[in-house]
């Protein structure tokens, strides 16, 4: 009877599906700063950011699937203001479909998702009524997708060339949308002056992509990874390329403790940003400012629990 047994659980594991490989990772950080009579000035701060990152992929003979949804919340407080504000927030999820086609190519479709959590402000820690939105959940939001090449001539390095692809943004706001924030159309009256209610809440693209992946083992407890997304609107001034690029290097301390710095560069045409440049208007004496597209880059550092399953 034992060995019945032993041949059955032997039949069970062999028949086991190891198509798919399922896993994710859970991060978590906290950081402080309190300052007592500090002559050097400063100010009391806390932070928390999250992350979870979650895969899915299947590859069977010629065929494979690739997901993955990152899922990313941080708030800070300064002194002892009663108002708490993001420094992170951010919603991706990414989809890949290959068929092998020859040595290092495979035929590829793909779609991704990008939004965030919560509404953005302009000065998040004034009080509620001061405030001024400028990013809200589903505005903006982008969902891509294409047909075209993989190259892939290691696990650890890919491109992926979608000669035809289509880039939609949704601004499910309508006073964002009424003001044309992140690319989208409003009519105008014979003025030229934006007609309210009439912002449209999504803008379409047609043209190419390149995603170009890297990961790699720096060390035994440093690794790597780095991607960069190349999107240009073949209609409308195609040497304008949209560039969305993130870098994340992550070094394990202990089992559940680890270090990380996360960068992300983001420069969209049709993103307008208003920031203070050099010099005071003559007549207000308030310092200049100019409105238009602009490189943005942010970065994340920092030490705390790690979870891998």
């Amino acid at each position: 009877m034992a060995l019945i047994s032993l041949r059955a659980n032997a039949q069970t594991e062999t028949s086991k599906d190891t198509s798919w490989k399922t896993g994710g990772v859970l991060d978590l950080k906290f950081t402080q700063v309190a300052l007592t009579n500090w002559a050097g000035g400063g100010q009391n701060s806390i932070a928390m950011n999250t992350f979870v990152g979650l895969f899915a992929n299947f590859k069977r003979e010629k065929l494979s699937w690739n997901n993955s949804l990152d899922l990313a919340y941080g708030v800070f407080n300064q002194s002892k203001s009663p108002y708490w504000a993001k420094n992170d927030d951010r919603i991706e999820l990414n989809s890949k479909f290959g068929r092998f086609a020859w040595k290092n190519w495979d035929y590829t479709g793909f779609v991704s998702f990008r939004t965030q959590f919560a509404p953005g402000y302009k000065d998040p820690l004034v009080p509620d009524k001061l405030k001024v939105t400028i990013s809200d959940f589903l505005a903006p939001a982008y969902v891509q997708f294409g047909i075209g090449m993989d190259y892939k001539p290691s696990e650890n390095f890919n491109v992926l060339m979608a000669p035809i692809s289509g880039k939609i943004t949704i601004v499910n706001n309508q006073t964002l949308a009424d003001q044309g924030s992140f690319g989208v159309d409003v009519d105008k009256d014979a003025a030229g002056l934006p007609i309210p209610g009439t912002g449209h809440k999504t803008r379409s693209e047609f043209g190419g992509t390149i995603i170009v992946l890297y990961k790699v083992k720096l060390t035994e407890n440093i690794n790597l990874k780095a991607r960069v997304d190349l999107f240009t609107n073949y209609l409308n001034n195609p040497q304008n390329v949209d560039v969305n690029g993130e870098l994340l290097l992550t070094m394990k301390i202990s089992k559940y403790i680890s270090a990380s710095i996360n960068t992300l560069l983001i420069y969209d045409d049709d993103v307008n940003i208003t920031r203070q440049v050099e010099g005071t208007d003559a007549v207000t004496g308030l310092p200049n400012t100019k409105t238009g597209p602009i490189t943005q880059f942010k970065e994340i550092f920092g030490i705390g629990f790690n979870y891998k399953f």
